[in-house]
């Protein structure tokens, strides 16, 4: 297992020459691991409903200012096809935590896409009671994303008040969801404040406890209606040991995570995208990742589904969404995945040394 050190010392790497050679070996392990292909995941972002109150999303339930929507059932499975015609191997139906989308409602639709197509059903709802999650494996869903955003206990409750009466523990529902027979994903935000290299360092290191099959990092990007962008939070940390919520410590955290977590499908974000638009993507391709997620949400819903200001892409329809994605895909000399582009075990692969 990679020791707290090597990741520290990475992560505070800022020498372009010895950097290169991180980005280098990050690209050879996800070539030997998970290969050239790169699976594309059409996102469909079903409701901006959210009953919780997490300090830095913009869907927070106290934002008043944003417009909210929720998708119909026809709505939803017209995106589906449209991922059918595109070639997409996944549908990723995501939201704020809305407990408007009932539990049956949300089986009868997975069903429906099980019926209807061969793709497989990502889901990425939020906290919901284990009967839910039970209801919708049953009816054929494949993964759940639920990123745990930071392992450092204080800082999560900082970022995530729980609801009254209710104790919140997501790296338990992820034990959880693999018990189910979920494929797992999870993450964290890169630069909250009151994030300290070490605290990131040990997220990179619970990515690799869990053996998560999917892990999705990106950048924090303040939104002008939310607690931690209005007020300055005072940490115990000094100001040095704050991370930055930069592209380039991002593409550390996609390339270390590559190193200690092989196997796993990494994605390239939107998020990434939006500090970089021309090149974000591509840069996170080459350092370690192998997924990306074209947007399949109709044109009149993508500005309503604010997590962060100024997101990239949310004027471009899904067909301008996939044509840029394979384009932008070939343009490194990566091929377009087919499939559900599930998680490649290989148990008989070989050990990779990292660098030293």
């Amino acid at each position: 297992m990679t020791d707290l050190a090597f990741l520290l010392r990475w992560l505070r790497e800022n020498d372009e020459a010895l950097l290169e050679q991180l980005w280098q070996q990050a690209d050879e392990i996800r070539k030997r691991s998970v290969g050239d292909e790169v699976h594309l995941r059409g996102l469909i972002e079903i409701s901006s409903f959210c009953v919780r109150r997490c300090t830095y999303c913009g869907l927070r339930a106290d934002n008043s200012a944003l417009e909210r929507y929720r998708m119909s059932e026809d709505e939803i499975m017209e995106c589906v096809h449209q991922a059918i015609q595109f070639g997409y191997g996944t549908v990723v139906m995501q939201s704020g935590e809305d407990y408007g989308i009932q539990s049956e409602w949300m089986s009868g639709i997975i069903q429906r896409i099980k019926k209807e197509t061969s793709l497989a059903v990502t889901l990425s709802l939020g906290e919901r009671p284990e009967e839910d999650l039970c209801a919708w494996r049953r009816a054929g869903a494949d993964r759940y994303l639920l990123r745990f955003e930071t392992s450092d206990p204080d800082l999560y409750r900082r970022i995530h008040p729980a609801r009254a009466g209710q104790i919140h523990d997501r790296l338990a529902m992820l034990n959880t969801l693999r018990e189910l027979g979920f494929e797992v994903g999870s993450g964290v935000m890169i630069g909250i404040p009151g994030q300290s290299y070490d605290i990131l360092a040990r997220d990179i290191l619970t990515f690799q406890s869990m053996d998560l099959d999917m892990i999705g990092v990106g950048p924090y990007i303040p939104h002008p209606e939310t607690p931690l962008a209005q007020a300055t939070w005072e940490t115990d940390i000094p100001a040095e040991e704050q991370v930055p919520n930069t592209e380039l410590m991002t593409y550390k955290v996609i390339a270390l995570t590559r190193l200690v977590c092989p196997e796993a499908n990494i994605p390239s974000t939107t998020a990434l995208a939006t500090l970089n638009l021309s090149q974000g993507r591509e840069l996170g391709l080459s350092r370690g990742a192998n997924i990306v997620m074209p947007n399949l949400t109709p044109v009149q819903f993508r500005s309503k589904y604010e997590i962060y200001p100024a997101k990239a892409c949310i004027r471009e329809s899904s067909s301008d969404c996939h044509l840029c994605m394979n384009r932008r895909i070939n343009s490194i000399g990566r091929t377009v995945g087919k499939g559900q582009g599930g998680r490649r075990r290989k148990p008989d692969m070989e050990n990779t040394q990292p660098i030293r």
